[in-house]
């Protein structure tokens, strides 16, 4: 015996909020991100949990005290509840670069589709997640294609040891002329030594191999050592 569960039951609610859950937690897991599938599942959850909670109980406490109460009282502390999760993600720092943003913005969208859920918008929550998956999977890599040189191009840093100052110049014209874009160029002396350190973001297009951009920079005049990082 099969047991049917309304569309509006609080059953019905919670297992699509886990199921739209586990979608965006896999997308995070797959890419290896601080948002895995236990902590989205638990924010979608628990965030459908207390807006049903909320509703119910909005509508008992009416009655009892014969007032009106707002539905989503509750629900609306979610939001920033996981706000601070969010600020943690995003907090974490790689390469002196703020990281995280989308991490963080996921975190938010999981929260939203279990209050949606909660609130019995499931079929609103089912759409919102199919367009958040193809804003994050499927639009960048498609304006790769069809959108502006910037977008195919990926960030390096690179820290240059050159034999003089007077060479500095020679390189950043040598590297436009390999298609490479120098941003954030920094130069410093180095100790007992005429050499010159240069550390600068390098931007190249993302087709190409980071060991590449290393052979090319290593076998320019001038150069004497390249330490080389991806971003």
């Amino acid at each position: 015996m099969f047991v049917e569960i309304e569309p509006n039951s609080f059953l019905f609610k919670l297992a699509i909020a886990t199921f739209l859950c586990i979608i965006i937690g896999l997308e995070r897991e797959l890419k290896r991100k601080p948002l895995g599938l236990k902590t989205c599942l638990v924010i979608g959850i628990m965030s459908c949990l207390l807006t049903h909670v909320s509703i119910l109980g909005a509508e008992q406490y009416a009655a009892a005290y014969s007032k009106p109460m707002d539905p989503l009282r509750l629900a609306a502390q979610i939001v920033s509840g996981i706000g601070f999760l969010g600020a943690g993600v995003i907090l974490r720092r790689n390469n002196d670069m703020i990281s995280g943003l989308t991490t963080a913005a996921m975190i938010w969208g999981a929260g939203g589709i279990g209050i949606a859920c909660g609130a019995g918008f499931w079929l609103e929550a089912i759409v919102a997640t199919v367009l958040l998956l193809i804003s994050v999977e499927f639009l960048p890599f498609l304006f790769k294609f069809i959108g502006p040189k910037a977008l195919r191009q990926k960030e390096l840093k690179a820290r240059i040891i050159v034999h003089s100052e007077d060479q500095l110049t020679e390189i950043l014209k040598d590297m436009k002329r390999q298609d490479m874009k120098a941003r954030k160029v920094r130069v410093k002396d180095l100790k007992d030594s005429t050499a010159k350190q240069m550390d600068l973001l390098l931007l190249v297009n993302d087709k190409i191999y980071t060991t590449d951009v290393y052979y090319t920079l290593k076998q320019m005049k001038y150069v004497e050592g390249v330490d080389i990082e991806s971003m």
